[in-house]
């Protein structure tokens, strides 16, 4: 079984409930490491930017 078949499983919900843990995970290491809440906005911008690439790509791709 692939990671996409299993993906095909889930409910609305369960994508949700990732994107969840995903920030609260995310929230965690900005408390743990105070240094990361420093930067300028724009930083956080780029990043996003960045990390939005490759599935912008591939969800235009189909």
């Amino acid at each position: 079984m692939t990671l996409t078949d299993s993906v095909k499983k889930f409910e609305w919900f369960d994508i949700s409930l990732v994107k969840l843990s995903t920030a609260a995970f995310i929230l965690m290491v900005a408390k743990l490491w105070s240094g990361i809440l420093a930067l300028e906005w724009y930083w956080y911008l780029i990043i996003a930017v960045i990390v939005a690439i490759r599935p912008f790509t591939q969800m235009l791709k189909k």
